[in-house]
This record gives structure tokens, C-alpha cells and sequence, in this order.
């Protein structure tokens, strides 16, 4: 049996110090997470204002290194509060006012909410009510039942009648299809909402769905006996039904996009230009009046200190946001100057580009154009583009001229386009036409980027008619 002994042992471990990690947190924010990253510290630093100009780069740049490392932290609560109450010298909004503001935001409504709002307005009974509350707090972002019902019972206090007709009541409430427990129960309840039982359409529904999928509509047909053009017709409104209807109320499905940086066209020189997005950035800059305090001998040692601190924290940083716009804007100046076919021609003319290249030219790691570009959208003639689109591999066509991936995505889709529907360009077909086109691009490269495309395989494009 071993004793229990003490070891040391060293390493060597790299740690980033506070400055950098808010650097790199300020360069990796979009636009609106920067706007709420500075709103937070214009709440937690007293000497932070938001004015029109910003402290000036002269002044920071006056800040020796050394007075950026060893910060003591000098903080007092109530010298915080009350430097704060000096700093706003108004009086605080009441509380009908907080109120009144609350309940002024608007949050997306969810799939959940907008369902209660109905079984509200049913004048059920109160258990069958609170049955509907056990059956919507199981649905899934499709609006799907994720549980089946007999599971359900040996969780709550229902029977299984009562989740029964809860679950009938919620099937007919909007959107139509809901509380399916899957997607061909889906299907049938929006044909039985259109009053479609016994049609075409719900036969294929309801025992043919697999093959409908694969769009073996000879064999439904022949099942069927019918023919392959109303099988068609069928087959196409179905189409329109929904596969998905709870995920019209996902908050997610649609995120806001804000642009980082803007594209632009000198019309009298020619010459394109950049210009950051300054609209949900309040602009800092560092308190006068406290400036005044510091450099006053009449103030306490205790509160010089605690100012001083915050005053660099606060250069720090403003020299951040600095550093990030102009990294973020030489990185747009260096995208122009390799994509000028882009910008005057259009998203067939992208070249490849890697961020090794960029890097280089404007001078830093190619992780901080990676961390730069993360997350960052582009406003461009040719409309809105995530930073990252501009920095891919590509290849070169016969003529010797660099091609980008993005370029031969676009090919692909212009020859699928163009295709004949009833007979649908396969993958190796797409390959050859490229060839010749050129572009030496292999079967599975065509596969995966049709696939990126979200475009079907050819035996799932053809069509009947």
C-alpha cells in the first residue's frame, strides 16, 4: 500500500492578460454586439461619456505602457455610487415609468404563446385547459408532438382521455397541422383542414408518401390507377403544404442582420471605398470633469486613485474600438483591391482569396483576420455578404484565370437552372459541361457544392410533365 506523498512539478502555461482578451472580445463582436458591449461599460464606469467625437487617438497614445500594467483595484462601493449620482445629477425615472418601458418591448411570439392565446379563448373546461398546457409544453420546434401520449400519462395527473381531447383541440387550432406526431400526420390534418379527405392528394399522403419522396410516380400511379399527370398535379400541391408548421414561430429562423461595413463607389473618382457602420455604436470619450478631479490636489488620494483607474480602463477601451474599426476596414481595403471584378461585375467574378494573403498585406496574424471577419457582414452593390464568402480556394480554367469556388457554385446552379426538368443534368453530366467549359472540377466537388446549394439529385428533379 502506497503513502500518500506531495510532488511539484512545473510548466509553462500562457494565459492572456485582461487588456487582450477585451481587445480580442472587441474585435470578434459584431456591430450590435460591440453597440451593447459599450452600453454596459458606459453603465459600470463612471467616467465614461457618449459624445458626438471620441477622445482622440493623440491622447491615448500619450498613455505610457507602463501605466497600462499592475492597476490596483481601488473599489469602493459607495464612492462608485456616489461619483455615479454626479456624474447623471438627474433624478431617476419613477416607477410608472420603468413600467410603462417594460411593457413596451415586443418579443417575437412564440409557437407556445400563440397557442395559449387560442386554448384561452375556447371555453374549455379548466383540467382540460391545463391537459392542453401538458400537451403544448411537449411539442417540438416542428410543432410536433416529441412524446407519444401514453409516455405523457406517467408524467402528469391526466388520463389519457383527457390528453386525448386536449390533443384533438390543439390539432385544431393554427397553424394547421399542428400536434402531429409526425410529418405524414402533419400533412393529413392540413388535408383535413382544407376539407380534402378521400382526394387524391390524401390518398398519396397516407400510403404513398416514401415513394412520393422519391418520386416513383409511374408505381403510385399503377397503385392508384390513375395517371402520372394527375399524380403530378397531386404531387405538386402537396408540395405547398407545410412540412414544418410550428417553425414559422422559431425566434431563431430569421436572425437579425446588421451590417459591419459598407462597399462603396466614389461617383465622380471611381474609386471604391469603405465606410464602418456607426449606428448602433454610442461614441465614448473620457469625462472632463473627472479629468479635472484628478489633476486637482484638493481631491483625496483614495479618490485619485479610483478615478485614475477607470480613466485607463476606460483609454484602454476606447483605444480598442479603435483598433478594431481600422483593423476591420483594412481588411475591407485589401478585399477591394483583389475583388474589383466583384464589385463591378458581379458574384460570377469572385477570385479566390485566402486570409494568409490578407494578412500579409495589412499586416497582421491570419487569426486576426479570422477573428475580424467572424460574424461580419458587407453591404455591397450586389447586396448584403457575410465577410467570410470573399476567402475561399478556387480553380483555374483553361485560359489560366483564377476561378472561385463560389464562381463554379454559381455555374452549377445557372446550368441546373437551364436544364431540361424532364430530363434533369446528372452530377457526372454537370462535370463534363464544365470540362468543357474549362473548368476541371471532380463528380464529387459538383455533388457536394449542388448539395451546399440545397439543390435535389437529379432522379428527385425530374419531372412528369
Amino acid at each position: 500500500m502506497h503513502s500518500p506523498s506531495l510532488q511539484q512539478s512545473l510548466s509553462q502555461q500562457q494565459t492572456l492578460a485582461p487588456q487582450m482578451r477585451q481587445s480580442l472580445e472587441i474585435l470578434q463582436s459584431t456591430t450590435l454586439e460591440l453597440g451593447q458591449l459599450l452600453s454596459q461599460s458606459l453603465e459600470t464606469n463612471p467616467v465614461l461619456e457618449s459624445e458626438n467625437l471620441a477622445e482622440s487617438l493623440e491622447e491615448i497614445q500619450e498613455l505610457e505602457s507602463s501605466e497600462l500594467e499592475g492597476l490596483h483595484d481601488f473599489y469602493d462601493e459607495e464612492l462608485r455610487e456616489l461619483n455615479i449620482t454626479e456624474r447623471r445629477n438627474q433624478p431617476a425615472p419613477s416607477e410608472e415609468t420603468r413600467e410603462h418601458f417594460i411593457n413596451s418591448l415586443v418579443s417575437p411570439l412564440t409557437l407556445q404563446e400563440h397557442l395559449r392565446q387560442q386554448i384561452n379563448l375556447t371555453g374549455l373546461s379548466s383540467s382540460i385547459l391545463f391537459a392542453c398546457e401538458v400537451v403544448i409544453g411537449n411539442l417540438d420546434q416542428n410543432g410536433f408532438l416529441d412524446a407519444p401520449l401514453h409516455q405523457l400519462v406517467a408524467q402528469c395527473e391526466f388520463s389519457l382521455d383527457d390528453l386525448e381531447e386536449a390533443l384533438g383541440v390543439i390539432q385544431l387550432l393554427d397553424p394547421p397541422g399542428i400536434g402531429a406526431k409526425d410529418l405524414r400526420d402533419s400533412l393529413l390534418l392540413q388535408l383535413e383542414r382544407k376539407q380534402m379527405i378521400g382526394t387524391l392528394e390524401y390518398k398519396i399522403t397516407e400510403s404513398h408518401l416514401p415513394e412520393l419522396a422519391r418520386k416513383h410516380y409511374p408505381q403510385i400511379a399503377k397503385t392508384l390507377k390513375t395517371n402520372i399527370q394527375k399524380i403530378t398535379e397531386a404531387a405538386e400541391f402537396i408540395s405547398h403544404l407545410d412540412p414544418s408548421p410550428g417553425s414559422s414561430y422559431d425566434p431563431t429562423r430569421n436572425p437579425y442582420i446588421s451590417v459591419d461595413i459598407y462597399i462603396k463607389k466614389d461617383p465622380q473618382s471611381g474609386e471604391w471605398f469603405t465606410e464602418t457602420n456607426q449606428s448602433h455604436l454610442p461614441r465614448l470619450k473620457i469625462s472632463e470633469t473627472y479629468k479635472e478631479i484628478v489633476g486637482s490636489s484638493s481631491s483625496d488620494k483614495k479618490t485619485r486613485q479610483y478615478l485614475n483607474h477607470h480613466i485607463r480602463e476606460g483609454r484602454i477601451l476606447i483605444k480598442a474600438i479603435s483598433q478594431r474599426q481600422e483593423t476591420i476596414t483594412a481588411i475591407t481595403q485589401s478585399i477591394i483591391t483583389h475583388q474589383r471584378d466583384f464589385l463591378e461585375k458581379g458574384i460570377k467574378h469572385l477570385k479566390p482569396l485566402t486570409m494568409n494573403t490578407v494578412a500579409e498585406e495589412v499586416n497582421v496574424h491570419p487569426t486576426t483576420v479570422s477573428r475580424a471577419v467572424a460574424g461580419k457582414y458587407v453591404e455591397t452593390p450586389h447586396g448584403i455578404i457575410e465577410m467570410r464568402k470573399f476567402f475561399s480556394s478556387g480553380y483555374l480554367n483553361k485560359d489560366g484565370a483564377e476561378i472561385s469556388n463560389n464562381s463554379v457554385r454559381e455555374a452549377i446552379q445557372a446550368l441546373i437552372q437551364d436544364e431540361n426538368k424532364m430530363k434533369p443534368l446528372a452530377d457526372s453530366a454537370i462535370t463534363k459541361i464544365l470540362e468543357e467549359k474549362g473548368l476541371q472540377v471532380a463528380r464529387r466537388t459538383v455533388a457536394k457544392y449542388r448539395e451546399q446549394l440545397g439543390i435535389l439529385p437529379s432522379n428527385l428533379r425530374k419531372s412528369f410533365q
